[in-house]
């Protein structure tokens, strides 16, 4: 199990980068427009770097449903390998098959 704060720091950064995804895009297509002025496009890059850092989705990371454990995971199942092993031996995962010789 993944500390407490980890994953309440990684659900803060999610709520984050969706609050501020309209202005990032917003921002960033000024920035890739080439045909507006430079001196426009280069506000636009200071307003995008005084933004804050975690609320880049970049910066998300992706955590097992259940343990909260941030490596391994399966992207399909949002579950991370020792999870995913574990619901597969009890049944609970349909479709998979844990084999074992």
């Amino acid at each position: 199990m993944a500390k407490k704060s980890s994953i309440e720091k990684n659900n803060r950064r999610k709520r984050m980068a969706k609050n501020a995804a309209p202005r990032r895009e917003k921002l960033k297509a000024i920035v890739a427009d080439k045909t507006k002025p430079m001196e426009e496009r280069f506000a636009a890059t200071l307003k995008l770097a005084e933004m804050p850092r975690n609320s880049s989705p970049t910066r998300i990371r992706l955590r097992c449903e259940l343990t909260g454990r941030p490596r391994s995971i399966y992207r399909k199942n949002k579950l991370s390998r020792i999870a995913l092993r574990e619901l597969g031996s009890k049944g609970l995962v349909p479709g998979l098959v844990k084999s074992s010789w």
